[in-house]
């Protein structure tokens, strides 16, 4: 079976090691924080990217082109690490008996990709939009426990683009819904006769995130990479 691409591999692989460094030195002259959006956005090479990568009538929609070119773009300046989590570990990290553990964020990579089994993990979106499956999301996590996380629906073969949502903030002191079912639990018919699990709301999106990092930070090991594409590490 061939292996799965990222989001990085289909919109940034064949540019990065040529465009990324031009992004980072402009930044640099500048004194501009990367990890600022408003001066990351305003960056002259940053918008010259930008309009080469959104279509022409993207519209409002160009927020979300923004948020992935950023997301990417501190992926790569982490050593571009990706992590694969398989479905048992899927299981275990997202078990109603689990008790949460506080995320390892001082030894955890700063920026990283984990990608989930496939059409496991699902949301709806918007409205009554057919719910999308998560490939995986682009994690960056706080020292003090926070995230910021993108997170990639819908990406499939025949679909000429994927879906992102953007979140941010801590655990929530309530890990559950206000309607007395689980965190994850699927809403979709048939799901739990199918072992799905579903997204709904910001902060299971959140949740989600956070509870990638201390499984991400034990698979990682020391070092941080290098500013290129490394192997997909996997998590059994």
């Amino acid at each position: 079976m061939p292996p799965r691409l990222t989001p990085f591999d289909l919109v940034f692989g064949p540019i990065a090691a040529a465009r990324f460094p031009v992004i980072q030195v402009s930044l640099q002259r500048s004194q501009a924080d990367p990890e600022d959006l408003d001066a990351f956005m305003l960056d002259r090479e940053v918008m010259v990217l930008l309009r080469e990568q959104a279509p022409p009538d993207v519209g409002e929609a160009v927020g979300e082109h923004l948020a992935l070119l950023h997301h990417a773009y501190l992926f790569w300046t982490e050593g571009a690490r990706s992590f694969r989590i398989s479905r048992p570990r899927l299981d275990a990290l997202l078990a109603r008996t689990m008790v949460p553990e506080v995320p390892l964020a001082a030894a955890a990579p700063r920026a990283y990709y984990i990608q989930f089994p496939e059409r496991v993990v699902w949301a709806t979106l918007a409205g009554e939009s057919p719910p999308e499956p998560l490939d995986g999301m682009f994690v960056r996590p706080w020292p003090n426990g926070g995230v910021f996380v993108l997170a990639v629906f819908g990406l499939y073969a025949g679909r000429a683009g994927f879906t992102v949502v953007e979140a941010e903030g801590y655990r929530s002191d309530v890990i559950g819904r206000e309607d007395g079912d689980e965190a994850f639990s699927p809403t979709l018919p048939g799901g739990t006769e199918a072992g799905l699990y579903e997204i709904r709301g910001e902060d299971e999106l959140v949740e989600l995130a956070i509870r990638t990092v201390p499984v991400v930070t034990l698979a990682s090991g020391p070092g941080q990479g290098t500013k290129t594409q490394i192997e997909v590490i996997e998590i059994p």
